[in-house]
């Protein structure tokens, strides 16, 4: 299974990302944001960060980069692509997610473990749990608090593409929202970092469930 991982100034997991996705099987490519093309791969990661310093607003001067139009281009074809944190920022602001990441209601940087709830596991990246699994992942986000209209987060619970839920929202997400999919499923964007729980060293393996199966599901395919 081959992956790519985005690089933008002010990438600070992209290293972190490349490592959890290489433990799982996957070769890995690292592909810079003036990049207008991506390597033939199966996944595309976003890692989380502070691309352009969050200037203007997190994630919208990543997404005009070269790189996020061979992103995008990349899931029309139906391909994979996982947006962490920044990540999940960038796949709002180019719009391959709905909703947008607002300030955190408590307008303060938070950067602790968080107890998620598994809200689905019908996905390729949700499979390795079970709908309603409690896990914990580590957050760190000033702007993790997740928004869109009613009519939008009705569509995405009625069409089960909440794909994990706070257990304890830290941030004001809507409906406790820590993780959603695109329409056709193959696009998650989560503010949780699961390579940040990805092995032992880190006290929790919660994430290496996320990258072992989407290895496991992707090479089956």
């Amino acid at each position: 299974m081959k992956a790519a991982v985005t690089v933008f100034p002010g990438s600070n997991c992209d290293r972190d990302m490349k490592i959890a996705l290489e433990r799982a099987g996957f070769d890995v490519a690292m592909v810079w944001h003036k990049d207008d093309q991506l390597p033939d791969v199966d996944l595309v990661a976003v890692p989380g960060g502070f691309s352009f310093g969050d200037y203007l607003r997190c994630g919208a001067i990543a997404a005009k980069a070269p790189i996020c139009r061979a992103l995008a281009a990349h899931a029309e074809r139906g391909g994979y692509v996982l947006g962490v944190c920044n990540g999940f920022q960038v796949l709002t602001e180019t719009g391959l997610l709905p909703g947008a990441l607002l300030r955190n209601a408590g307008l303060k940087y938070i950067c602790r473990t968080a107890p998620l709830v598994v809200a689905e596991s019908q996905s390729v990246f949700t499979r390795g749990y079970g709908a309603g699994d409690e896990i914990a992942l580590p957050i760190a986000h000033h702007d993790g608090n997740y928004f869109a209209d009613d009519a939008t987060l009705d569509a995405l619970e009625g069409a089960g593409r909440v794909a994990f839920r706070y257990g304890a929202n830290p941030n004001g997400s809507a409906r406790d929202i820590a993780g959603i999919l695109s329409e056709n499923r193959r696009v998650l964007g989560m503010m949780p970092h699961p390579e940040r729980a990805a092995e032992t060293a880190h006290g929790n393996e919660d994430g290496a469930r996320l990258f072992a199966h989407l290895t496991q599901v992707l090479a089956d395919a």
